[in-house]
């Protein structure tokens, strides 16, 4: 049997990421200009404290401007309750977790720490590479 390939093997590894003390007009900057619907939040040693995304930042404007209160930091909106896989978990694991979750990427860790993301599409190009029949 083939050895099965792991989130090491398909990862993002530079990634956007923004610190959770950042304002959330930085965050809104970052994810207009790299053009991504969300990225990892940061600790000050880089261990994954959460994540922001648009609908985040969308909800707190709204917020922000329905009760006339100053607009929240990245800490303050950002999701923490966060689903990861460490960089040794097999890619079937990777695609079940998509399969029954909205998760449109994992953040990947090793000792805690944020070492990469995986996408939905990183796992289909890995499964596109081994459903091919070698000639």
């Amino acid at each position: 049997m083939e050895e099965m390939l792991t989130a090491a093997d398909c990862m993002a590894e530079k990634l956007i990421t923004i610190h959770q003390d950042a304002s959330l007009d930085e965050a809104i900057s970052l994810l207009l200009s790299h053009r991504i619907s969300g990225m990892p939040v940061v600790g000050d040693n880089g261990e994954l404290m959460g994540v922001i995304s648009e609908q985040d930042c969308l909800k707190s404007f709204v917020e922000s401007k329905y009760h006339n209160t100053p607009i929240a930091s990245v800490k303050d909106v950002m999701s923490k309750e966060v689903a990861s896989v460490g960089s040794d978990t097999d890619v079937l694991t990777i695609a079940e977790l998509f399969s029954k979750n909205a998760y449109r990427r994992l953040p990947v860790l090793k000792n805690s720490r944020l070492v990469g993301q995986v996408s939905r599409r990183d796992v289909l190009s890995v499964i596109e590479k081994w459903m091919k029949p070698v000639e």
